[in-house]
This record gives C-alpha cells, sequence and structure tokens, in this order.
C-alpha cells in the first residue's frame, strides 16, 4: 500500500472547481467547465475519465446516484442512475443453478442488473448540458485509446483482484499486462459509441449485442430487451436538517437516509461540546451507526417493490424513540442491536461547482474492486457486481427481482445554510459511506474544520470488512489520540487500529462555499489519487 502522506491545503477557486479521487479526472471536468461547460457536463466528463482512469472502483458498467443543485430554479434534484435486474432473474433461477446466494464475482453478478450509468449521463446530459455530450467525453476516449500512467495505488488494487481478474481472458488482457502505461482500446470504441449516439450507442446497437453475446456465452442474465428498457430516473431527494444546516442525501434504495437519521440521533448530544477525536466523539457516533444500519437492514430496498417507510425513518420523533437504546458508558452489542453487509467495496466520489453556482453531488460505483472481474467481451467495460447485495429469501425486501435494483450503498450528498448552497459532500467505502458522511458533517459543523481537514481528519468505521470478522469490530486510525483509543477498549469496543492513515477508510471529497464571498473551497482526499482543482 502507497505510503499517505498530508498536510495539503484546501484548493480555492473563484469560478468553478472539481474534485474526484483522480488528479486527471478532476482536470478533464475542469477542461470542460473552461469551455463553456455546465456543472453536469463536467461531472460527466470526470466520471467518464474514471471510468477509463480508476477501473479498479467505476467504470462505464456500473451504477450512478446524482444530487444535482439547479442554482437558477433553486431545486435540488436526485436523479437515480441504478442498474434493474434482467428479466430472467429470479430467485428461482438461481435455484435451477444450484445457487442459495447471488455469487459475488463472476458473470452472474455482472450480468444480473443491467449497467446504470450511461442512461444517468444521457438523462442528466439532456436535462441540463451545454456543450456536446462528445465533447464530455473527449478525455475519457483519449486516455482509454492512447493509455494513461498506472498509479501505484491502483497496481495495488490490481494485485489484489489479481486471481479473479485472470478467470477472465479479456480482463486479464488488459489490466494484467506489465507496464507503467494501461490502454484500452475496446473501452474506447464503446465511449466513441456513447458519444456518437449517447444512451442508444450503449444500449442499442454493437455494444449492446456484445454485452449480450458474453451474457449469453457464459450463462448470465441481461437480453437485448432488458439494455433497452434500462432508464434512468428523477426521483424527490431526502431531506433533512442538523442544527442550522438543511442536508439532501439521495433515497432508496440507496441508504442515504441513513446519515439523517444518524444526525438526528446525536443533535441533542450537543457534539460541538465533545472533544474533537476524544472517546465520546467515536463512542456516540458508532451507537448512532448501529442504530440507523439496523434500521436499513430491516427496511431498505427498493421503494417501487417494497414498503419503505422512509419519512418515519428519517423524522427527529423517530430518533427521539431509538435513542433511548443507546448507552452512553458501555459499547453495544451487535447482538443487541444486529447489522449486517460488510464494508468492504470501491466507487468514486466526484463534486463540481461551476461559476454560475449550479453543482452535481455524484457517486459512481462497480461495487467490489474491479466489480465482478470480468470485462464484456470486446466492449472493453468492466461489469458491476452491485446484484451481489440481492438476497435469494423470498422473504427479504431485497430479494431478486425482476426489473428491480438492488440494495445499493452509493450515496451523495448536499448541505445548505440560510437556503444557500453550503457543501457538497460525498465518498466511497460501501456500508462505511453513510459513516463517512457523518464524521465529515461533524467535523465540519460542529468543530469548525475546513473542508479538506475533515477530509484529512483520522476516521474510524465500525462493522466488518470480511465475511467471518465480527461485525463489533471497530476499524479506527492510529492518528487518533491514545487514551481515545485507550477508553474505547475500556467501554467494551472491539478495537481494531490501523496505522495513521489507511485507505479502507474510504475516499471522500467536497467543497464548500462561502456565503459571503462566493469562493470554492476544495478538498481531495489524501487516501486516493485525487485533486480538487478550480479555475
Amino acid at each position: 500500500m502507497p505510503l499517505i502522506r498530508t498536510g495539503r491545503p484546501a484548493t480555492l477557486a473563484p469560478n468553478g472547481i472539481v474534485t474526484s479521487p483522480h488528479s486527471l479526472a478532476s482536470a478533464a471536468g475542469i477542461d470542460v467547465l473552461r469551455a463553456g461547460g455546465s456543472a453536469i457536463d463536467a461531472a460527466i466528463a470526470t466520471s467518464a475519465a474514471l471510468s477509463v482512469l480508476y477501473p479498479h472502483m467505476t467504470g462505464v458498467g456500473g451504477d450512478a446516484f446524482w444530487l444535482i443543485w439547479d442554482a437558477k430554479a433553486k431545486q435540488v434534484r436526485y436523479l437515480d442512475g441504478g442498474g434493474r435486474a434482467a428479466q430472467g432473474g429470479t430467485v428461482e433461477a438461481f435455484a435451477r443453478r444450484g445457487l442459495t446466494e447471488v455469487p459475488y464475482r463472476g458473470p452472474l453478478p455482472a450480468t444480473l442488473t443491467v449497467p446504470g450509468a450511461v442512461a444517468s449521463w444521457s438523462e442528466a446530459h439532456a436535462a441540463y448540458g451545454r456543450l456536446p455530450l462528445a465533447r464530455c467525453l473527449e478525455s475519457a476516449i483519449g486516455y482509454a485509446r492512447d493509455g494513461f500512467p498506472v498509479t501505484e495505488r491502483m497496481a495495488n488494487w490490481r494485485e489484489v483482484a489479481r486471481s479473479e481478474l485472470e478467470k477472465c481472458p479479456h480482463a486479464s488482457a488488459i489490466f494484467l499486462k506489465d507496464g507503467a502505461v494501461l490502454r484500452n482500446p475496446d473501452l474506447a470504441r464503446t465511449l466513441q459509441a456513447i458519444a456518437a449516439d449517447g444512451r442508444a450507442g450503449f444500449y442499442e446497437g454493437e455494444v449492446a449485442a456484445e454485452l449480450v453475446r458474453y451474457a449469453r456465452a457464459h450463462d448470465g442474465f441481461f437480453t437485448e430487451a432488458d439494455l433497452a428498457a434500462q432508464t434512468a430516473r428523477w426521483e424527490e431527494p431526502l431531506k433533512g436538517t442538523y442544527r442550522d444546516v438543511t442536508i439532501y442525501e439521495t433515497p432508496a434504495p440507496t441508504q442515504g437516509f441513513a446519515v439523517l437519521e444518524m444526525l438526528n440521533l446525536l443533535e441533542p448530544l450537543a457534539m460541538k461540546d465533545k472533544p474533537f477525536l476524544g472517546p465520546d466523539y467515536v463512542h456516540h457516533m458508532v451507537q448512532a451507526k448501529q442504530l440507523a444500519y439496523h434500521d436499513r437492514d430491516r427496511h431498505l430496498a427498493d421503494p417501487r417493490f417494497a414498503d419503505v417507510p422512509m419519512t418515519r425513518l428519517i423524522s427527529k420523533k423517530y430518533a427521539d424513540e431509538r435513542r433511548v437504546l443507546m448507552d452512553p458508558a458501555r459499547a453495544l452489542p451487535w447482538d443487541q442491536i444486529p447489522s449486517y453487509g460488510s464494508l468492504a467495496g470501491d466507487t468514486v466520489y466526484i463534486a463540481v461547482v461551476d461559476k454560475d453556482g449550479n453543482a452535481v453531488s455524484l457517486i459512481h460505483s462497480l461495487y467490489g474492486g474491479f466489480g465482478a472481474a470480468v470485462v464484456a467481451g470486446r466492449t472493453g467495460v468492466v461489469l458491476q457486481n452491485r446484484s451481489a447485495y440481492f438476497s435469494l429469501d423470498p422473504a427479504s425486501p431485497n430479494r431478486v427481482e425482476p426489473g428491480k435494483t438492488p440494495l445499493h450503498t452509493l450515496i451523495a450528498s448536499m448541505a445548505f445554510r440560510n437556503d444557500k448552497l453550503w457543501a457538497v459532500l460525498g465518498c466511497m467505502g460501501a456500508d462505511g459511506q453513510p459513516q463517512i458522511h457523518l464524521q465529515t458533517y461533524i467535523a465540519l459543523i460542529d468543530h469548525g474544520r475546513d473542508i479538506q481537514e475533515a477530509l484529512e481528519t483520522p476516521r474510524f468505521l465500525s462493522g466488518r470488512f470480511a465475511i467471518g470478522e465480527p461485525r463489533d469490530t471497530l476499524h479506527i486510525e492510529g492518528r487518533f489520540p491514545a487514551a481515545t483509543i485507550a477508553e474505547l477498549k475500556k467501554r467494551g469496543h472491539m478495537v481494531n487500529e490501523w496505522g495513521a492513515w489507511d485507505e479502507l477508510a474510504g475516499h471522500a471529497h467536497g467543497i464548500t462555499i462561502d456565503p459571503d464571498s462566493g469562493l470554492k473551497v476544495g478538498g481531495s482526499d489524501p487516501r486516493s489519487d485525487g485533486a480538487a482543482i478550480g479555475y
């Protein structure tokens, strides 16, 4: 794992700013802003570039969820780019294959849901794009065609996934070649088809035909009809408050409500009065997480298929009822506040604010490292394994059903003060994402850190990273004070002490806006290869 160094200042910009986990992708977004593009154009450019530059964490074969601030209309809009299950995706189809759970890797999870990201690019661009889509994809196409440098961080994740990538000839031919430069000419052609024909360039025509050929050749699920049916959907975002801040999060099937529930649980506890990085600072957030995640695992699913009591879950009254379970003196055992899932997962987050004040908070992912670890034939597309979140239990609200989107750990957020856009914030980290949102907002709101300081603050993640690891585990970066860690152990927390920095603590990025000057302030996580770039 590469050595992480820190101490970088926040990026200040008078016009526009982009932050993401790869500096070249952020630069691609800025290039589009300078050319007159909107925040949405820049977000697409950055997302597409990351699909090439960060193939272990995101890609054209993944899903994406958007929050968009339309400054002129003074409206936050939510765009759901979650991929839907194929018509052949049923509990019975897995039973016929002798399976009792959706596999984590391979062609089955790869083809069980249709990639949703490209449909979201198309829908967002149709509503808010200023430049041609082809212009937004220029940088991504160039990097895929001509090559890009492999970072130490990407090389490390490639080695972690090597045994899985070796099972797929197309994946190994692209990602396991020796050399400092990686090229993916097949992906360049796929991106060129999207640039030329928009949504149809991916979900119809030659690219779609090759995706379906791959699925059929590997006993997969999606068909031409499944690809043609995939669309992105405009829905209402979730809205909550914490102290003087109004916070928007992405709704079901994403876990954004967990952030609002945790903030509701903590608000009366006066976190601003708890010593920064002290034991109470961690202890209360961990217990709020346990309660919110218990609710997530019991209720969260695609709201078109299940009754998700969202209004109740994010209400202050419900938090008052649940808070009585929190114990200020002792850790809560998981068998008392149950939770499931794993913290392991890879994602990219993009924040953009343009010179007109429009903003994008975009989360885009393949789920696991290199997704399902397969490339769909000659498309160059790494397919996601998000469908591994589906249950094969017929009684589960998250059971697999045709046309259904699985529970998504992906979330994105925006925050406002006095009805003015104040922060655009998000992160990667699978189940850990709500915890990272929470810790970053607490650092910003309660402890006055700027965005870069908040992102560099030592992190903890409560939960397991691997099957078999105790769900009570509290992973914590070693930069926390020794006295804090000692007290947490004394209170009964099962502490796994990381080094000073650990990439497993997630990549978070964000932008804040000064309410008086309008100056944009960008932060980028040193746990990533990213940068906040402005102009």
